[in-house]
């Protein structure tokens, strides 16, 4: 390809990723002036100046901005084409740890699940679940996170994605709670009691609750705790309503001796709200990796085996 230099490619997400010649120069083992002859030619080729002064500090151009997550991507891509076919993959040998993320409702439902799978297969293999306070590609672009699990939301184009199945959110409340024994829990008959909430599912909140105020009605919502366990706890123990995914009450087991107030009752909302799809997510530098692999489709397996896509 004469007229294609794919070593720009790889000078070009280095300047992209550190805003910066001198580091740029550093990663590629170029020294800082082959590195501004090499920002010339990038420049001539994309029409744009992509690095500019600001100070004594270099930033990037809008342009070059919209131009680096599509080049790391095409570099990462381009690696795993030429990377060396792997060898056979060793499961019972392998000796290694995948980091993932994903909230209590997943772990609670299929961690257990998963774990003895993994146990079974690749005994030496050790899976780090960690939770997730915020959605950011960084995690997986960083290699701080091999996988993440959850609904997709701003994480890039160059994340790669897996459906694994579908969930919605139900009202949650002890055995013995009036919603619990008194027939079909109408948008009144739900909105009468108070609630415990948690900070998930913003969106799917604000339809609720708007599609209560359309009916006349409004929740009154007495507490707010971190995460769907807490909340769960709190309506076991009261007659507060908690709104929790489908897919965490799964995990939601009593013991036959337990008392009957133990026990939570579980119901369709009284309102129409879509359902969400939780996937699987990882970089694509992951994407040829046996072992990667191999673990994306047991996740995929266990998942799907216990709620439909």
């Amino acid at each position: 390809m004469p007229d294609m230099d794919l070593n720009l490619l790889l000078a070009l997400d280095a300047l992209l990723a550190h805003g910066s010649i001198t580091r740029a120069a550093g990663i590629l083992g170029l020294s800082p002036s082959a590195m501004s002859r090499t920002l010339t030619r990038l420049r001539d080729a994309t029409g744009d100046p992509l690095l500019v002064r600001a100070g004594r500090d270099m930033v990037l151009t809008p342009h070059a901005e919209t131009l680096r997550t599509r080049t790391r991507a095409a570099v990462l891509e381009a690696q795993a084409l030429l990377a060396p076919a792997p060898h056979a993959l060793d499961l019972a040998a392998l000796r290694r740890t995948f980091r993932i993320r994903a909230n209590e409702a997943f772990v609670e439902a299929f961690g257990a699940t998963l774990i003895a799978a993994v146990a079974a297969q690749a005994p030496l293999m050790r899976l780090h679940f960690s939770g997730k306070p915020d959605r950011k590609p960084a995690y997986l672009r960083d290699g701080d996170a091999d996988l993440e699990v959850g609904v997709v939301e701003n994480m890039g184009p160059e994340v790669r994605v897996r459906a694994l199945f579908r969930d919605r959110y139900v009202g949650v409340v002890r055995a013995g709670h009036p919603l619990a024994t008194g027939g079909a829990v109408t948008a009144a008959r739900y909105a009468a009691f108070s609630h415990v909430a948690t900070p998930h599912g913003e969106r799917i909140v604000q339809a609720l609750d708007a599609s209560l105020v359309e009916q006349g009605l409004r929740r009154s919502v007495a507490a707010v705790v971190p995460v769907f366990s807490a909340a769960l706890a709190v309506a076991l123990a009261s007659d507060l309503v908690a709104l929790l995914p489908a897919s965490f009450m799964l995990a939601q087991h009593r013991p036959a001796a337990a008392p009957a107030a133990a026990h939570p009752h579980a119901f369709e909302l009284p309102v129409p709200l879509d359902g969400f799809s939780i996937s699987l997510m990882w970089h694509p530098r992951a994407e040829a990796d046996p072992a990667h692999r191999w673990l994306r489709e047991l996740i995929v397996a266990a998942c799907r085996e216990r709620m439909p896509l």
